[in-house]
């Protein structure tokens, strides 16, 4: 399989949206399963502070990531490496293929659900994020939304996981420059 050469690396662009989205998710996943498990009981405050704050960052993915899924149709990102099987290939497209899904469709979920309920949308106390319209008052849509919100959550978690992996064993195993391409602090190697 022929491999057009492109840029040795993620645009600069790529790279900032790449790891300011990341970040983002990590801190989201670990925010959820931690303000999830608080007890209404003992910690009702807390809880509704951190799940106000919970959509506002999740509000924030699903805009950058859309800007991020524009970015990337628009600008051709670096090739793999010529010596990759057409498994290899197959399987870093579909994982980046469901990464999109994931990261537009979970915060999109989250939206959906809270949309069906009464209490405004506050986007970080500053102003009360529109709700998409039709679902309000649809409690019982909401709740297949916290479901799919949820399971959502737990696939990006399993996919993080499959990528970071994958990530390392490039670096590692094979010796090739795929961490290199979207890590700025990893210096390129000659060997490609």
């Amino acid at each position: 399989m022929s491999v057009t050469p492109t840029a040795p690396r993620y645009t600069r662009v790529a790279v900032i949206l790449h790891w300011v989205i990341a970040l983002l998710i990590l801190g989201q996943l670990a925010g959820g399963l931690f303000f999830t498990n608080l007890s209404f009981a003992t910690h009702a405050e807390l809880r509704i502070s951190l799940t106000q704050f919970h959509k506002a960052v999740g509000l924030t993915v699903l805009v950058l990531s859309i800007a991020r899924l524009i970015w990337r149709l628009t600008h051709r990102p670096p090739a793999l490496p010529v010596g990759m099987s057409r498994m290899e290939h197959m399987a870093a497209k579909a994982t980046h293929i469901l990464f999109y899904v994931l990261i537009i469709g979970i915060p999109l979920a989250g939206w959906l659900m809270v949309s069906a309920y009464k209490n405004p949308i506050s986007y970080f106390g500053v102003f009360n994020w529109p709700k998409i319209p039709g679902f309000e008052g649809q409690n019982d849509f909401g709740e297949i939304m916290h479901e799919v919100h949820e399971y959502m959550a737990f696939a990006a978690i399993a996919l993080i996981a499959l990528h970071i992996g994958a990530a390392l064993k490039h670096h590692f195993i094979n010796k090739d420059n795929v961490l290199a391409r979207m890590l700025p602090l990893v210096k390129a190697r000659n060997k490609d």
